[in-house]
């Protein structure tokens, strides 16, 4: 290999592995937006390297990703880290992405966490309806939260999971009881203590979805560990199957409201007037040939 071969091959590879380290933003088709250090395909799916190493990482959907972008924003405070992802809910009411983490122990009264839910007769309403409440009560998106119900407990209410999380959303009894949920099985309560839950959760990772929703299974703890999704392979395909529900729901919602918008009517034809000559002439025992004067006849 000659020398110019050989500096062309190492300044290659030098562009390649600054490509591959460089921080890029994956704008998903919904609108959401997820930065990632490397990407990699398999198959369907594209995974999102969050960290450099390469350790924490979500899957998904290639068909949902419509565009990468390089990352053009100013460096994180040193409060945040690197592989912070997804960007606020679309259709929520969203908060500056710079906010400070709250603690359930220092919010205000005038926030929404510190509000007490209505007394309500939940016996009479079905799950959508105690999941729009509580999603307007935290200011969250109810698809989002409908997401994270189907990936606990597939909307069974009487739930139970191996590690003793309960109901929709699968409390864990020591979280349900710091939430003030006193009883897990009750729909209403349990809807609202989780849907909390992942409001705080929001809010402690600066509305990082992708760690906010990491959080919920595995804990906050084993995120600041890992500094990301836990490479837990359970926490990985729970990360990635709510992401992947919710982007079907809101690309659904998309095609519906493009479907229902009214389509421009073609404006008809006006006749144009023909000439005399261009005019067809009428042929004999038609209507208006009859209605014609006939010539007289000579005796």
């Amino acid at each position: 290999m000659g020398l110019k071969t050989k500096f062309g091959f190492v300044f290659a590879m030098c562009v390649i592995a600054a490509q591959a380290s460089a921080t890029d933003i994956a704008i998903l088709r919904n609108g959401f937006t997820i930065r990632h250090e490397s990407r990699a395909p398999l198959g369907e799916t594209t995974r999102l390297f969050l960290t450099a190493d390469g350790s924490s990482f979500v899957d998904v959907r290639t068909a949902e990703i419509d565009r990468i972008e390089p990352d053009l924003t100013p460096a994180a405070s040193p409060a945040k880290t690197s592989d912070e992802a997804i960007s606020i809910l679309p259709g929520s009411s969203p908060a500056p992405a710079a906010a400070p983490a709250t603690s359930p122990a220092s919010v205000p009264r005038t926030s929404p966490l510190a509000q007490t839910p209505p007394p309500v007769n939940f016996g009479r309403l079905d799950v959508s309806e105690v999941v729009g409440a509580a999603s307007d009560r935290y200011r969250l998106d109810p698809d989002l939260v409908n997401s994270v119900i189907r990936a606990e407990s597939g909307f069974k209410v009487h739930a139970v999971s191996p590690k003793g999380a309960q109901g929709l959303m699968q409390l864990m009894p020591g979280t349900a009881s710091k939430l003030g949920v006193s009883n897990a099985f009750d729909p209403a309560a349990n809807v609202d203590g989780g849907t909390r839950y992942l409001r705080e959760l929001l809010e402690q990772y600066n509305f990082d979805l992708i760690k906010a929703l990491a959080a919920y299974n595995a804990g906050p703890q084993r995120v600041d560990q890992y500094k990301g999704v836990p490479p837990y392979r359970e926490t990985r395909l729970y990360v990635a199957s709510i992401v992947r529900d919710f982007n079907r729901k809101k690309l659904a919602q998309q095609k519906a409201a493009v479907a229902a918008q009214p389509k421009p009517r073609a404006q008809a034809k006006q006749p144009t007037q023909k000439s005399q000559s261009q005019r067809k002439p009428v042929r004999a025992g038609t209507p208006a040939a009859a209605t014609r004067t006939a010539p007289p006849t000579g005796n």
